[in-house]
């Protein structure tokens, strides 16, 4: 079922490999939120033949990436941090970020990772938008310290860690 972007995915599943997010094959339900994707403790699972679109994979990862350690251990158990929502609002703009900055490293063309299919029909102008600059939430990943402030010579897209160090106590439910 893989589009025609599939070549990119032992580029994704390299650099996701090297910054320590698992992506582990299993067999999926139709019902993923993401076709062929699921998050899991640490990790996404794949179901190759259910993926349809390769960009989705650096995505959900960057959900991962932008959690706590304690909150990676969690992903996909049911379980909530402090009963909140998973991701928050905040989390899903700075995914977006972390997935345009891990877009540019590994330079995989933006189609691909915000393909026409997904994010609510706005790809071109989430393409459009960090092209032109605009870092709608850049603060919240500076804060994370997953960049440097802008204006430093290494500011966003360039990130200082791919993965979120440390977090406040957490009360996991």
């Amino acid at each position: 079922m893989l589009t025609n972007n599939h070549h990119y995915l032992p580029k994704i599943i390299g650099f996701l490999s090297e910054i320590g997010i698992a992506v582990n094959e299993k067999p999926l339900s139709d019902d993923t939120f993401l076709p062929g994707l699921e998050l899991g403790p640490g990790c996404v699972y794949v179901d190759y033949d259910k993926l349809k679109y390769p960009g989705d994979l650096l995505h959900e990862a960057g959900h991962l990436a932008v959690t706590t350690p304690e909150q990676r251990l969690i992903a996909g158990t049911g379980l909530t941090i402090e009963n909140q929502p998973w991701p928050t609002d905040g989390e899903e703009i700075v995914t977006l970020l972390w997935s345009y900055a891990a877009a540019k490293h590994i330079e995989l063309p933006l189609e691909v990772l915000f393909h026409p299919e997904g994010y609510k029909g706005d790809s071109e102008w989430l393409i459009e938008t960090f092209e032109s600059g605009s870092y709608i939430g850049l603060p919240l990943l500076e804060w994370m310290g997953l960049t440097e402030p802008k204006g430093s010579p290494n500011a966003y897209p360039k990130m200082k860690h791919w993965l979120r160090q440390g977090g406040t106590e957490l009360t996991i439910n």
